[in-house]
């Protein structure tokens, strides 16, 4: 604990010293009144985005044995400017390729010299092209989807696409397609190939102040009914041994109103529906969540609800939030999560979980309570 402690604040002073140091202009020269802007230096073709996350966590639940641990995230991305419009993109996540989580537990017994760069993996190696409105990815990607209040109701927050993606976003609307193969993941253990094709379409109203969002996704896996869990793991899913009994052919739906003032900061509420037609039963879920105020500038907050309802095969639990409910399906309850800036580039946050799991995944056969905290103190560097 001692270790951690003294992490955590080294980690804030840091941040601390270091969070106003603002971005290098370019040099402008005047030559007759006309203004020239100097041409890129190579170094400027680079652009760093980089976060390390301290936690504190405790799980408890009726089922099996309590668990407090201490843990971080590190990640590590670049994007640099190969031609106009033509980026390479890179990053590199803690957590041994876990596809849904980048959290790393330190153990008492390990120096912490031998952490932070043990587990880093690639979790995004690709090309980016962007032409007007127009975005095309190919390689490993952060997801491109758009979800709601960023709801986890299918897409967890870390989920990478391995494949081909377009994107086409105005004021309007918002178009995505892609093709992507999930086992082309590191972590992937799954004995046969399983693809995965999608399209998303958002519609974006104006309505006096405020914003709605009208949206629908098909997300079709191929090769999943009848392949083993695809990273090692059902996540609440149905399984015989080892192999799911389902297909997922799954269709999203949601709305969102996003309102700029309410008691002086912004608000939205969002409700979202997932319906899986390749399981006869336990095939659907809906989440509902409303999220007050924003962590934009020094001293913003933001505190959002959500409630959560999956059955077991509504969704693929293998990239569905991995913290509420332990990860996965086949459960219902509450998330609270909060944030507060501290600094330019420092943050502490807190995420509550209450939730009742199912008894399909419960170690003792029937329901049981599981409750989870987490503290963290983030940095951004």
């Amino acid at each position: 604990m001692k270790k951690i402690a003294l992490s955590m604040a080294a980690v804030a002073s840091v941040a601390m010293a270091g969070g106003d140091i603002a971005p290098v202009e370019p040099v402008v020269e005047v030559q007759n009144d006309t203004p020239v802007v100097a041409e890129k230096s190579f170094m400027d073709r680079f652009h760093f985005k980089n976060d390390l996350r301290l936690r504190y966590e405790s799980i408890e639940r009726d089922d099996k044995d309590n668990k407090y641990r201490n843990r971080y995230r590190l990640r590590l991305g670049a994007k640099v400017d190969l031609m106009d419009n033509l980026q390479l993109e890179v990053g590199m996540r803690s957590g041994f390729a876990n596809p849904t989580s980048g959290n790393q537990t330190f153990h008492d017994d390990e120096p912490l010299k031998d952490y932070f760069l043990q587990s880093l993996r690639f979790n995004i190696l690709g090309l980016a092209y962007k032409s007007g409105n127009s975005t095309y990815k190919v390689g490993r990607q952060p997801y491109m989807m758009y979800r709601p209040i960023k709801s986890q109701l299918v897409w967890d927050n870390d989920v990478s696409m391995n494949g081909v993606n377009y994107q086409y976003k105005d004021d309007s609307k918002i178009i995505t397609l892609g093709a992507n193969q999930p086992t082309l993941e590191e972590a992937s253990v799954a004995q046969d190939d399983v693809n995965l094709f999608l399209a998303q379409y958002v519609h974006k109203t104006k309505l006096g102040d405020a914003k709605l969002n009208l949206g629908t996704g098909l997300y079709y896996y191929d090769g999943l009914k009848g392949n083993t869990e695809l990273f090692g793991k059902r996540k609440g899913n149905t399984v015989v041994n080892g192999m799911y009994t389902n297909d997922y052919h799954i269709v999203e739906g949601f709305a969102e109103v996003q309102l700029k003032d309410v008691f002086g900061m912004p608000l939205k509420v969002a409700a979202g529906v997932v319906y899986n037609f390749g399981a006869d039963d336990n095939n659907f879920g809906y989440d509902l969540a409303v999220k007050l105020g924003k962590a934009k500038k020094v001293g913003d907050w933001q505190v959002k609800y959500s409630y959560t309802d999956l059955e077991a095969d509504a969704t693929l639990g293998a990239y569905s939030d991995s913290d509420n409910f332990g990860g996965g399906t086949a459960a219902n309850g509450h998330a609270i999560r909060a944030k507060y800036k501290m600094g330019s580039n420092l943050y502490v946050a807190g995420n509550f979980f209450f939730n009742t799991l199912d008894a399909s995944i419960s170690k003792t056969g029937v329901e049981a309570d599981y409750e989870r905290v987490q503290l963290d103190v983030i940095v951004k560097f």
